[in-house]
C-alpha cells in the first residue's frame, strides 16, 4: 500500500485528525501538526472568505517556524476539507486559496469532481475523498482522488452504515492507494486495528472535541467525556444526510431522540456555512460511537501522546501474541 511522501515521511503517528465543522480552527490544526499527526479543518469554518486567507497564512507560517526551530521533530502536514456539494457557493474561491498556499492535503466530501483534484494536483498536493460505500469509492478514484477515507458505521457526523471490516475489505480488493479509516477510533489500539484491517492511517474526529484547543462549547466537551456509544443517535433530520449525534443535545433541543422525523434529502444544504446550518451543528452535537475511550479533557499534545503510548503498547502486545501462537509446539516422542 503506497503512501505519498507527505503522508509517509512526516507523521510520527499514522493519524489524520478529521475536519470538524465549527470546531476545527487554526489553534487545533497547528497543535495537531506539531504533535506529529495531520491536522485539518473545513474551509467553511473560516467566515467570511477573507478569514480563510488569514488562517492559511497563519498555519503555513507557524508550522514553517516550528520546523526551523525543531528540525528533529518537524510538523506533520495540514489538510483543508472542501465540501464539493453543488450548494457550496464558495468552493471555487476556497479552492483558489488552497492553490495559493499549496495546501499539502485536501479532503473532499459530498461529491467527487475531477476539476477539484486537478487543481490540487497542479502544485503537487494530495487529495483524499471520504466515502461511505465501495461504489462511491470507485467514483472518487475515477475522478482522480489519490486516496480514500472510508467512513464506516459509528463515525461522528455524516457517517455510513457499513462495518469497517466489510468496507475496507471491498475497497482493498481493487485499490492499493492511501486509505484512512474513519469510525469509532479513539485509542491507540483502535489505530493499530485499523491498520490490521488494511488501512494505512486512522481518521480520528470526535475525541478531539474534548481537547483544550477545540472551538467547542464547554458542555459539548464535557459530554464527550461523560457519554458513550449508547448515547449516539443516527438520523438525517438535521442536515438531510444521515449522521451520528449526541442524545443529550437532541433532548435539550426539546426533541425525542427515539421518535425523530425523517428529513427530505433533497432539501439538504451545505452552502457557505450559513446561520441555519451552523445553528444545527452548534445546538445538535455531532459525535461518533468511540467516545467511551475518552476519559478526560486535555490538550491536543497530551491526547496525541496518549494515543502514541497506547499504539506502541498495542504493537508490543500483538507481537507477543503472534510469537506465542506461532511458537513450535513440543510433542511427546512416540515410543
Amino acid at each position: 500500500m503506497a503512501l505519498p511522501p507527505v503522508l509517509r515521511d512526516r507523521l510520527r503517528l499514522p493519524v489524520i485528525a478529521s475536519p470538524l465543522f465549527i470546531i476545527s480552527g487554526p489553534d487545533m490544526v497547528i497543535a495537531q501538526c506539531k504533535a506529529g499527526i495531520v491536522g485539518s479543518f473545513p474551509s467553511l469554518n473560516a467566515r467570511p472568505l477573507s478569514q480563510l486567507d488569514e488562517w492559511l497564512a497563519r498555519i503555513t507560517e507557524e508550522l514553517a517556524q516550528w520546523d526551523r526551530d525543531h528540525p528533529d521533530t518537524p510538523s506533520a502536514p495540514y489538510a483543508v476539507n472542501q465540501i464539493v456539494h453543488k450548494t457550496n457557493n464558495r468552493l471555487e474561491q476556497d479552492l483558489e486559496l488552497c492553490v495559493k498556499y499549496k495546501a499539502p492535503v485536501v479532503i473532499t466530501s459530498l461529491g467527487a469532481r475531477a476539476e477539484v483534484n486537478e487543481a490540487i494536483h497542479s502544485y503537487g498536493g494530495v487529495t483524499l475523498h471520504d466515502v461511505i460505500t465501495n461504489t462511491f469509492a470507485h467514483k472518487a478514484v475515477e475522478k482522480g482522488a489519490d486516496g480514500l477515507i472510508p467512513v464506516a458505521a459509528g463515525a461522528g457526523g455524516h457517517a455510513g452504515t457499513l462495518s469497517p471490516f466489510a468496507l475496507i475489505q471491498e475497497i482493498r480488493a481493487w485499490f492499493d492507494g492511501p486509505v484512512a479509516l474513519s469510525g469509532s477510533i479513539a485509542s491507540g489500539k483502535a489505530i493499530l486495528s485499523a491498520q490490521a484491517m488494511g488501512a494505512d492511517l486512522a481518521y480520528i474526529g470526535s475525541a478531539f472535541i474534548a481537547t483544550n484547543e477545540a472551538n467547542a462549547m464547554e458542555g459539548y466537551k464535557d459530554a464527550i467525556v461523560d457519554n458513550g456509544a449508547a448515547d449516539i443517535v443516527y438520523t438525517n433530520l438535521f442536515t438531510g444526510v444521515h449522521g451520528n449525534y449526541l442524545r443529550p443535545s437532541i433532548e435539550r433541543a426539546g426533541l425525542d431522540p427515539d421518535n425523530l422525523p425523517v428529513s427530505d434529502p433533497s432539501k439538504m444544504n451545505f452552502g457557505s456555512g450559513g446561520n441555519q446550518e451552523a445553528k444545527a451543528w452548534r445546538d445538535i452535537w455531532g459525535c461518533g460511537q468511540g467516545i467511551g475511550a475518552v476519559k478526560q479533557r486535555q490538550s491536543v499534545a497530551d491526547f496525541v501522546a496518549r494515543l502514541g503510548a497506547e499504539y506502541a503498547q498495542a504493537q508490543a502486545e500483538l507481537a507477543a501474541k503472534v510469537a506465542l501462537t506461532t511458537r513450535p509446539k513440543v510433542g511427546i516422542a512416540a515410543e
